[in-house]
């Protein structure tokens, strides 16, 4: 198949960019460095020519409330319309569990709202909702780091690495469409303290993480149970300890 990977070039995208050609599909990564704007609209009717499925894995480049909101609304729109105009048969989306529980959120309002114009669409579509991702570890601690102190809550979290994040947006792809949401996450749940306090220590990183109840995770408040997936979740096989000597910080 010829599938259109919208932020093919991302953390996500380009791992699953690699897989889907692996397995014999037509991969094709989009993103502005390769002409296609999905905030303008340039590129897509060229990129989408003859794909039945388009994928997207692309995120906003600012977080800022209204920003984000823009950045999903918009190209979403224009992604769906242009996906009809070429007779696309599969939107998928990768989205996040939990967001339909941090409204208070400005950039899960924007996931939210993402989701909504995808179901209400008409398109045959499948949401594949992913629990936090173990490469996010250092932009939440720096989310929450105020001097040396990192604050965070003990909300528990059940982390997934990306590599099996693209596995399951890729098995999603070449499936039919759902038209509805699959959850999946990591094999073993963490307070999200205990998650960052490990990855930080692993690494050296002298901060320390405090824990706050009342924290909050990119401005949502946390229930215990807010970030964590339900029963049915398919679970990946790769757990932090195993990932963390085989992905080193970033030489400085």
């Amino acid at each position: 198949m010829k599938i259109v990977v919208i932020g093919g070039t991302g953390l996500i995208g380009s791992k699953l960019v690699g897989k889907l050609r692996e397995h014999g599909h037509e991969a094709v990564a989009a993103s502005p460095d390769s002409g296609v704007d999905t905030l303008t609209g340039e590129g897509l009717a060229e990129v989408l020519e003859g794909a039945q499925v388009v994928v997207d894995v692309s995120n906003s480049p600012s977080f800022a409330d209204d920003a984000v909101l823009n950045f999903f609304r918009t190209s979403t729109e224009n992604l769906l319309g242009a996906e009809e105009k070429a007779g696309v048969g599969h939107h998928v989306a990768l989205s996040v569990v939990g967001t339909e529980r941090l409204a208070a959120s400005g950039y899960f309002r924007a996931k939210i709202a993402q989701e909504r114009l995808i179901k209400d669409s008409g398109r045959p579509y499948s949401i594949v909702h992913a629990t936090q991702f173990f490469e996010f570890v250092g932009s939440i601690a720096h989310a929450a780091t105020d001097g040396n102190t990192v604050r965070l809550s003990d909300a528990r979290i059940q982390p997934m690495a990306a590599e099996d994040v693209a596995g399951a947006v890729g098995r999603t792809a070449v499936g039919a469409p759902l038209n509805g949401t699959v959850e999946v996450a990591g094999p073993e749940q963490f307070g999200l303290d205990e998650l960052i306090r490990k990855g930080l220590a692993y690494r050296g990183d002298p901060r320390e993480v405090v824990t706050d109840p009342d924290a909050r995770y990119f401005g949502a408040l946390l229930e215990k149970d807010t970030l964590l997936p339900g029963a049915g979740a398919v679970l990946s096989a790769t757990r932090f300890e195993e990932w963390l000597p085989l992905n080193p910080p970033p030489a400085k």
